[in-house]
């Protein structure tokens, strides 16, 4: 009855994380809305729009091979079982064993990888640069993630999320530099990974500044409700991993009870909530930078992770 319970639970967290990611995204939208004086479009509209998709025919290019189709199932699928292994209101569970974060690395490389390949499948211009751009983007970007991963395992001497959020609670920790620069760090990963200003802006179409947008411009229908979903699932993973690493309070501990997971729920949906409304603050007071400049602000969280991992070994043998 232990293991079934657990078993509920765990899967409670992943229906939980695929449910709220259009909220979350939907959330940004209308902040970023009300921030412009605009009237916006409700948080529930990424509902509507996957809805639509999905009772849309699907159309597919004359010279598309059988991994344009399959591609968007392959990324939505990576992405929502590296977003269902990050502890949103539980530490504990029953998969707390696969929640590691080069295992969360490696996933999201794996969906990257995918729809780099959809996009140079068709074989058109924009597919292609948006590869390629997203490509430059990801060398940077999963080398800060790589160097935040070291930072944390060196001090709560695990790669496990569980086990790091577990260690962050405990009172002997403290305000520590490396942890900042590692938070900055991986603040700025977040963005360029889902494609936010000031790397790309979501809302685009323009040729010469797209980045994910030119790699599914040839999707429709089911296909493009699949590649929406998975964005709206990975932005809703960063925010949840920020919270688990740096602010893991609330969250219960496997066996404690329905109430202390409902508490837990609430905390998180309140973490979901502070994040977008600070994502969409920060993009409407900055401007969206040039395409050559990315590198610049990649290789900047890429020098504080450093930074982070070198500082905390260097006290570490104090």
């Amino acid at each position: 009855m232990a293991t079934l319970g657990g078993l509920v639970v765990q899967g409670g967290q992943m229906l939980l994380v695929l449910l709220i990611a259009p909220l979350l995204t939907g959330l940004v939208r209308r902040v970023k809305a009300m921030l412009l004086r605009r009237r916006g479009p409700s948080v529930f509209q990424p509902y509507r729009d996957i809805a639509r998709l999905l009772r849309k025919e699907a159309i597919v290019a004359e010279g598309a091979s059988w991994l344009f189709r399959v591609a968007p199932y392959l990324v939505f699928a990576s992405i929502w079982v590296a977003a269902a292994m990050v502890p949103t209101f539980a530490t504990g569970l029953v998969f707390s064993w696969a929640a590691d974060l080069i295992a969360i690395v490696g996933l999201l490389a794996t969906a990257r990888f995918f729809l780099a390949l959809a996009g140079l499948d068709v074989g058109t211009s924009f597919g292609g640069i948006g590869s390629s751009r997203d490509m430059m983007i990801a060398t940077l970007a999963e080398s800060a993630m790589i160097m935040i991963v070291f930072t944390l395992s060196l001090l709560a001497g695990s790669t496990q999320l569980s086990s790091i959020a577990t260690y962050m609670l405990a009172a002997d920790v403290g305000l520590r530099v490396s942890l900042a620069l590692a938070l900055f760090g991986l603040v700025m990963v977040t963005i360029a990974e889902n494609a936010r200003i000031p790397v790309d802006n979501p809302a685009t179409h323009l040729e010469l500044t797209m980045v994910h947008e030119a790699m599914v411009l040839e999707y429709s229908g089911r296909h493009l409700a699949m590649i929406e979903l998975a964005a709206s699932l990975k932005l809703t993973l960063y925010v949840a991993l920020i919270g688990c690493l740096f602010a893991p309070w609330g969250m219960a501990t496997a066996g404690e009870g329905i109430a202390a997971y409902a508490l837990g729920v609430a905390i998180f949906l309140v973490k979901l909530c502070v994040g977008g409304v600070l994502l969409a603050v920060f993009e409407t007071s900055i401007a969206k930078m040039r395409v050559f400049r990315v590198p610049e602000f990649l290789g900047a969280a890429l020098m504080l992770a450093l930074l982070a991992v070198t500082l905390l070994f260097v006290s570490r043998s104090f």
